[in-house]
């Protein structure tokens, strides 16, 4: 078991970056795939970045590659996605997730509770 707790949400401008943060509690959090998902209104939740356990392997949305960046210190049991360039269609509620499967039709078994990305035009 894994629990979650998002941060770093917020209102920002077009172009702007914001940095999202995950808490994860629970003793096996270096066993787990980690990862991203969003879900704007209206639509279903969508994939946006994943992180093997070690760190050495990402994989991203097309929509996202070259502006976001995953990561995670096994240390302090975080997990971050660093949103660079942001867009309006980037406004979503982000979740983070643990035990991410799937290998390109990716899913989680374990969720956070979400935060709030508005992005401005």
């Amino acid at each position: 078991q894994v629990q979650l707790v998002e941060s770093g949400g917020g209102l920002v401008q077009a172009g702007d970056s914001l940095r999202l943060s995950c808490a994860a509690s629970g003793r096996t959090f270096n066993n787990y795939v980690m990862g991203w998902f969003r879900q704007a209104p209206g639509k279903e939740r969508r994939f946006v970045a994943v992180i093997s356990w070690s760190g050495g392997n990402t994989d991203y949305a097309d929509s996202v590659k070259g502006r976001f960046t995953i990561s995670r210190d096994n240390v302090k049991n975080m997990v971050y996605l660093q949103m660079n360039s942001l867009k309006f269609e980037d406004t979503a509620v982000y979740y983070c997730a643990a035990d991410v499967l799937g290998g390109g039709n990716w899913y989680a078994n374990y969720w956070g509770q979400g935060t709030q990305v508005t992005v401005s035009s």
